[in-house]
């Protein structure tokens, strides 16, 4: 088994790796490290999030950069302000043994003036978001002129948020960089395309295949009646008392009505989504990286970037339409050499998706029922009880109170104490879930729903067809308004990334959308006709990345 010692790195990495417990390198560091530390290779490395890669890369440029030097000789471009702190967390900890290595980390939603004040102080590396390097660039805060390696971490996450453009501005202002490095989960075409034209002969490597799924995770799903979705996903967080984890939503309506309600309820749970200012979503991931909170839901928007550890378990209350974004979903868990868990509540006529999923991911897909009410109370019964064995009585001076509490309960039994105990941590439990209904589709019910979709389908006005995949579409019979936007692919989107930013914006649900049609430069939305003229108000004249957006209804233009 290969060794850090035997991958080329200087004495003082190699001793920091040591005291950082680090004994043997992942699949993606033992193939890049050797490549990297050349400094004179560019490199693209396909793996899936949590297998290592910032080692991977912060390694190599650590031990490349000149440390008499004092200015920015290496670029690390990440989508997300959690992603670049936490690339400089773990490079601080990698360069322990390097008196003189400065590390900056630039991002928005902190003050610009420390960030400057920082860079003018002499930083060798630079870690930063794309939209706030570009403003620094145009500040003239920081000078590309002598970068000498860029690293681009989940490139594919930068393409989906719509960087493409800085992206490329940056590399056409690196001249004098030695070598590019591409790190990715995926490889959709538009990453090629930059690769292409911005590299020359990169060494390529592929640790696992690209978009199959993290062998420790166990994809399960679950079969619902629409309407019974989320009285089955407080169930399932009820069977699985132990759970740390994110539910991902479509919208942030979705997310924020949900996490309200299970508040409501008692559980410690809070939202992450695209209105939150950023002091308040720093709080919020503070509060779940202590595990102050143990679930956070959250849509895919607001999520990228997000790396906890020891996430148990990812729930889809929603499968998205899109397989990347299930891939980066599930990969929030499983990590780092641990098991993990990825639920899905589906409606019957979605498990299409998940033969598609299977397909591209080659993973394997269980499908389980529901747990009844009294599995749940079982299953928080134990749960209890193992607290209560294992709750630690060593700190306190308990015996001073033992006669007390003797006398106190003289005239109870054994049985009854425990009777007394469980109860009043389980009697909540009991009540709700006494006369639980079964949420699993019967086959009488399923028999029954596909007389009448038959019955729909011969009937001649309603106003409705689908298309191969199942989806709901609308006729021409007036149920729909199509509506012009003058967004499109250039704009970084594509048809999942594309309807998950209208449906924020709008903050109308996925059931009100027909046919997208996108094109080079715009698009065009079939929407519910009901529903129209609220997604015009909401997305009509904002700003999309300092460009203002025209929505109207196609035949008014």
């Amino acid at each position: 088994m290969t060794v850090f010692s035997e991958l080329g790195l200087s004495e003082e990495l190699i001793k920091a790796t040591e005291a950082l417990g680090f004994k043997n390198p992942t699949t993606i560091q033992e193939k890049a490290i050797p490549v990297l530390i050349s400094g004179t290779k560019d490199f693209i490395g396909l793996a899936q999030t949590g297998t290592g890669k910032t080692a991977a890369f912060g390694l190599p440029l650590l031990q490349l950069i000149d440390r008499q030097a004092r200015h920015a000789q290496a670029l690390i471009v990440c989508p997300t302000r959690e992603l670049c702190l936490q690339i400089v967390t773990e490079m601080e900890h990698f360069k322990k043994f390097l008196p003189g290595v400065h590390i900056t980390a630039v991002y928005g939603g902190a003050s610009i003036g420390m960030q400057i004040k920082d860079l003018r102080r002499g930083s060798q590396i630079v870690v930063a978001t794309p939209g706030r390097l570009i403003d620094l660039i145009e500040r003239k805060a920081i000078d590309l002129q002598q970068i000498h390696y860029v690293v681009l971490d989940e490139a594919d996450e930068m393409l989906n948020m719509g960087f493409q453009e800085d992206i490329e501005f940056i590399l056409q202002n690196t001249p004098k960089r030695e070598s590019t490095w591409l790190f990715s989960a995926t490889m959709p075409a538009e990453i090629r395309k930059v690769s292409k034209r911005y590299m020359k002969e990169p060494f390529e490597v592929t640790v696992g295949k690209v978009n199959t799924g993290n062998k420790n995770i166990d994809h399960q799903f679950y079969v619902v009646n629409a309407h019974h979705r989320y009285e089955a996903l407080k169930r399932l967080i009820d069977f699985n008392p132990g759970i740390y984890g994110i539910i991902f939503t479509r919208t942030k309506l979705d997310a924020q009505e949900i996490a309200e309600k299970l508040t409501r309820e008692g559980y410690d749970i809070d939202a992450l989504h695209g209105d939150l200012t950023q002091p308040q979503r720093d709080k919020v991931m503070g509060q779940f990286r202590d595990k102050s909170l143990q679930l956070l839901i959250a849509t895919d928007v607001a999520a990228r970037g997000i790396d906890v550890q020891g996430i148990t378990h990812v729930i889809n209350y929603e499968l998205p339409d899109d397989v990347e974004v299930y891939t980066h979903r599930s990969g929030r868990t499983g990590r780092a050499g641990n098991t993990g868990i990825c639920m899905s509540i589906l409606h019957a006529r979605e498990l299409y998706k998940i033969r598609l999923i299977e397909k591209t991911m080659q993973v394997q897909f269980h499908k389980l029922e529901i747990p009844a009410g009294k599995d749940v109370c079982r299953k928080q019964f134990f749960h209890h009880m193992d607290r209560l064995q294992q709750v630690d009585i060593s700190h306190g001076n308990y015996e001073t109170y033992l006669p007390m509490l003797a006398e106190k309960f003289a005239d109870m039994s054994k049985e009854e104490v425990l009777q007394r105990v469980a109860a009043l941590e389980f009697d909540r439990f009991l009540k709700y879930y006494e006369n639980a209904e079964d949420l699993n589709p019967r086959k009488d019910q399923r028999e029954r729903g596909s007389e009448r979709r038959q019955q729909e389908r011969g009937a001649p006005d309603q106003g409705r067809r689908k298309d191969p995949n199942g989806r709901k579409k609308f006729d021409e019979s007036g149920n729909f308004t199509k509506l012009f936007v003058n967004l499109g692919t250039k704009d970084g989107f594509y048809k999942a990334s594309f309807l998950q930013f209208i449906l924020d914006m709008s903050d109308l649900r996925k059931d009100v959308l027909g046919r997208i049609d996108m094109k080079e430069m715009n698009s065009w939305v079939e929407v519910d006709a009901k529903s129209a003229k609220q997604m015009i108000r909401a997305i009509d004249g904002k700003n999309y990345r300092g460009r203002k957006i025209r929505m109207n209804e196609a035949n008014s233009r």
